[in-house]
């Protein structure tokens, strides 16, 4: 069977958005890029720091309630549809909900050739990316570092704490059928 769907599971700034790019680049055939910062941008302001959307805490916290899971399932789903429709989809996520988080996806991608890819990243260096990039609550980066990976299963895991993205893209797409 042919992989259809690469999902990178990793801590804010851990380099998974760089990865994406560099696969897209690496890969043969053409891949789409959905991510879960363009979920989260896509939202109505009025779900954001509500108790049914998503909420980012000045501690780097995150906390999403029944609003924006409903969602994110129907994101999900047509981040599957895409797959099934024939176009071969890449997928930048944070799995806050660990072992749960990737349920989701395995629910709504029955069927499909999944390629599981944990992106991992000391938290000191996630942490100095996060202030290097500006663009997040401080703390968010070393909070999800660890608990993203909790109860999930992998085909395939990198470490971008001293390896580049495209490094990683090279591994990740040597898996690739």
């Amino acid at each position: 069977m042919t992989t259809q769907v690469i999902i990178l599971n990793g801590g804010s700034s851990a380099g998974k958005s760089g990865i994406v790019r560099c696969l897209q680049d690496v890969l043969p055939a053409p891949w789409l890029a959905f991510g879960i910062d363009s979920l989260v941008d896509a939202l109505p302001a009025k779900l954001r720091g509500t108790d049914g959307g998503i909420e980012f805490a000045a501690d780097g916290a995150v906390q999403v309630g029944t609003d924006f899971r409903a969602l994110e399932a129907a994101w999900m789903e047509g981040v599957a549809a895409t797959a099934r429709a024939g176009a071969r989809v890449v997928v930048d996520d944070v799995f806050l909900g660990g072992a749960a988080s990737q349920q989701r996806w395995q629910k709504a991608l029955d069927g499909l050739d999944v390629l599981w890819v944990g992106v991992r990243c000391a938290p000191e260096v996630a942490a100095a990316r996060e202030i290097a990039r500006g663009d997040r609550a401080q703390g968010m980066a070393s909070g999800q570092a660890d608990v993203v990976h909790e109860g999930v299963s992998y085909d395939l895991e990198v470490d971008t704490t001293h390896t580049e993205s495209l490094v990683c893209a090279r591994a990740i797409a040597a898996r690739v059928r």
